[in-house]
């Protein structure tokens, strides 16, 4: 995660607390993989400008051409030598960071921004110093290739910089886990750094303290901020059976966790290497850029070749026909268009990360702005994959409840479970009961101020011998029809009402659903339950379009249906059965991963359970590629006017571009692209 943490022997990342990873000296690679700025700083660029810029002072203040331009005179002997001096100086040192870097280029047969910087300030210097020692007639280019190299090198820097700070969602995530954690021991704690906590480790999180790993809850209640991680900004209730993500922030309850997951294994750790991935690959968008970086460098050389043989027939002098030539080159560098996409490229993977959207292949969310059908799986994905009550009928409902929570109260039941948490959540009054008793198959009964209730499904009906009134009947032949389970409550022989139970559809998903319809995408669903249950989910959703009692082996073939008319489909599943459906879709997304993020099978992973990310991707995908394509207009259409300038096309109106505010020129095109791409920043999802 930090390659610049390295270290002899085996150990932890002070960073982000992760294992080190052996790795392999490799040898240049060759091909596409060559990196322009590997083994650069900020800061190495930063040092370099101000000293290199402490040099040019002098260096323009004893130059013939700057003198004269302000009818200045106050050479003595030997002063005409320091303009060499300086140059020289700066030619090595601040200009071997790109002839070293041109070399890199040539090695991996990549020519690109270095070598035509190199080979423009490598001809000014050879040039220069020959005029110095008279071996050949004309103006030096000392002070020029001065301030060409310093102003080079201050663009470099604002490009490193601005790189570096787009790429900080490392570092950011890293800081989110605390160096130590407080062990249980017994009776007391202590502290200990996180780098030593192993599996089944219990841990007490105090108020407002970092969780060190992910972990169950063992102990206690809180809320925790996991908004870091999911996106969510609502804190989310814990309580003992509850799980905890490390990096998280427990608010007021101390908690006592389990660990279940430490260093690589966590949720943390698995989204860190996701932000990797992402930052390092390319998109589509990524290669087309590299591509015209690439011919743009071809399209320099060859009109600094047309601009000498132009210049040569026309009679011009040699160090007029110099001047064009280090102009053109170092003009038409590919510094803007190498720099238009992987800016925007970081700071839009920041961007995501900090909404709680994964995004592993970079062409995924690329793609997302042109998807026509958003497939939702339905279990797990628009619903929670477990039962809870969705309606109650009966004439006093909040007695009703109340008889029902009293006899599910001690069940482990799921459905049972899901009737007491409703019931407890209405506030009813609480009802003991006696002579409590399981009825196999059937439901359950007690007895309560000497009547005998039962709660339970159709049979308990039968067995009672009870009949239904019209009104309750009908209600209840619906919830069937709708694929809803029906529980009754007897009281005797006299039915109070009954309670309908379903997979308990996300609060979220209805927003979800309508936002993705105000963009004009459609919604589909699909799902392996009855016709019953999928037409009730979907008519809550407002989708009209849905797939029932489809297998998960069968998956896949409904995505291809919807790809037969030339559909683009984003498949959005939990990422377990779906898998074969989200690598068959244009764009796989995975949702409710939040701790297990490493899905292979998709694009893109929600580290929440809230559909709502969905339409987060679809706008970041969107104002990602319209700010790529605004830098590669910039960096492209700079280069189209800017070139002909350099050659001298303008000279019989008497306007020559001088290679120096060519340099000027290029780095503003860079500052240009780099404030442009900032503005992603700004974008709310």
């Amino acid at each position: 995660m930090h390659p610049e943490v390295t270290s002899d022997k085996p150990g932890m990342c002070p960073k982000c607390h992760m294992a080190l990873e052996k790795v392999k000296q490799k040898p240049e690679q060759h091909g596409h993989d060559h990196d322009k700025h590997a083994g650069h700083s900020p800061n190495m660029f930063k040092q370099k400008f101000w000293l290199s810029l402490l040099l040019t002072i002098p260096t323009l203040v004893f130059s013939h051409t700057v003198q004269s331009w302000f009818g200045l005179n106050f050479m003595f002997t030997g002063s005409e030598y320091i303009p060499a001096v300086f140059g020289t100086t700066i030619f090595l040192y601040g200009g071997l960071v790109f002839l070293k870097s041109a070399r890199g280029e040539l090695a991996a047969r990549q020519p690109g921004m270095m070598t035509l910087i190199s080979m423009a300030i490598s001809v000014a210097f050879v040039y220069s110093l020959l005029v110095t020692f008279k071996v050949v007639s004309g103006m030096d280019f000392w002070w020029e290739l001065a301030t060409l190299v310093t102003i080079m090198l201050l663009g470099h820097w604002l490009e490193m910089a601005s790189v570096q700070n787009a790429q900080g969602a490392l570092n950011e995530l890293a800081k989110l886990l605390p160096d130590e954690a407080e062990l249980i021991d017994g009776d007391t704690t202590k502290k200990v750094l996180i780098s030593e906590l192993k599996v089944g480790d219990l841990l007490l999180i105090r108020p407002g303290a970092g969780v060190p790993v992910d972990g169950v809850v063992v102990k206690g209640s809180s809320e925790v901020n996991e908004s870091m991680l999911t996106g969510e900004s609502k804190p989310v209730a814990k309580k003992p059976d509850s799980e905890v993500i490390g990096g998280t922030i427990n608010a007021s309850g101390a908690l006592t966790i389990k660990a279940t997951k430490v260093g690589n294994d966590t949720a943390l750790a698995g989204i860190m290497k996701l932000v990797e991935e992402a930052q390092t690959s390319k998109s589509n968008t990524q290669i087309l850029a590299d591509k015209a970086a690439f011919y743009l460098t071809f399209v320099a050389l060859g009109a600094a070749l047309i601009t000498w043989i132009a210049w040569w027939i026309a009679g011009a002098s040699a160090g007029f026909i110099l001047e064009r030539i280090v102009t053109v080159l170092v003009i038409a560098c590919p510094h803007a268009l190498g720099l238009a996409v992987p800016l925007v490229t970081a700071i839009s993977t920041t961007l995501a990360a900090k909404n709680g959207l994964l995004v592993r292949q970079r062409m995924a969310l690329e793609a997302a702005r042109n998807i026509d059908v958003i497939l939702f799986d339905k279990t797990g994905t628009l619903t929670k994959g477990e039962q809870g009550v969705v309606d109650v009928v009966a004439k006093d409902k909040t007695r009703m409840l109340s008889l029902a929570a009293a006899l599910e109260r001690e069940s482990e039941h799921p459905i049972a479970k899901a009737i007491f948490q409703y019931a407890r959540g209405q506030n009813v009054p609480e009802i003991h009961t006696t002579d409590f008793s399981a009825l196999s198959g059937r439901g359950v009964r007690a007895t309560i101020n000497g009547k005998s209730v039962y709660i339970g499904g159709p049979r308990i009906l039968e067995e009672r011998a009870v009949r239904l009134d019209a009104a309750l009947r009908a209600a209840t032949k619906k919830a069937s029809d709708d694929g809803k389970t029906v529980v009754y409550v007897i009281e005797g022989r006299n039915v109070l009402g009954a309670i309908m139970l379903a997979d308990v559809i996300r609060k979220e998903s209805r927003e979800a659903v309508a936002t993705l319809h105000s963009m004009g995408k459609r919604v589909a669903m699909l799902t392996g339950d009855s016709k019953g249950v999928a037409a009730w989910v979907a008519k809550e959703l407002g989708i009209k379009e849905y797939f029932a009692e489809v297998l998960p082996e069968n998956k896949a073939e409904t995505v291809k249906k919807l790809q037969t008319d030339g559909s683009r489909v984003a498949m959005v599943g939990d990422g377990v059965n779906d898998a074969p459906a989200l690598t068959q879709a244009d764009i796989g997304i995975a949702i409710g991963a939040g701790t297990d993020v490493a899905i292979e099978s998709a694009g893109i992973v929600l580290a929440s359970s809230d559909p709502r990310g969905v339409a987060k991707i679809v706008t970041l995908s969107k104002k990602t590629y319209s700010k790529m394509v605004q830098n590669l207009a910039w960096a492209t259409g700079y280069n189209a006017l800017a070139i002909p300038l350099a050659a001298g096309v303008t000279s019989a109106l008497g306007f020559v571009l001088s290679p120096a505010f060519g340099a000027v020129l290029m780095s503003l095109s860079t500052i240009v692209v780099a404030i442009n791409a900032q503005f992603l920043r700004k974008v709310r999802l």
